[in-house]
């Protein structure tokens, strides 16, 4: 299976930003699903971006706020965290699977990036 490295995380204040990169281990397509997820600490994990063929879709609590985009050349997809809010308080990872919402399904993930924002 495809192998997923994810980095860009850390400690910040709120309204600060952070930019996640996931480095995929094979060709990522223009027609190729990814998606960033998180999970915070007792709930469940729960797609916040997807990117299918150059279109970009956003759970509604991130949208305006976080930018997902891919380099192909680099086989990297980004996440970009402006506003930064405690409840973004999570660990994240990237996944080539287009969902968006909680109840995502893949038993591949990857180490993940904790990302933590204090008020």
């Amino acid at each position: 299976q495809v192998q997923l490295v994810d980095s860009g995380g850390g400690s910040v204040q709120a309204g600060e930003s952070l930019r996640l990169s996931c480095e995929v281990s094979e060709y990522i397509r223009d027609n190729y699903c990814m998606g960033w997820f998180r999970q915070a600490p007792g709930k469940e994990r729960e797609g916040v971006a997807t990117i299918d063929d150059g279109t970009a879709t956003y759970l509604d609590s991130v949208k305006g706020r976080f930018t997902i985009s891919k380099d192909n050349t680099k086989n990297t997809v980004y996440l970009q965290m402006n506003n930064l809010k405690p409840e973004d308080t999570a660990m994240y990872y990237c996944a080539p699977v287009c969902w968006i919402g909680p109840r995502v399904k893949y038993n591949f993930w990857g180490q993940g990036t904790q990302v933590t924002v204090s008020s």
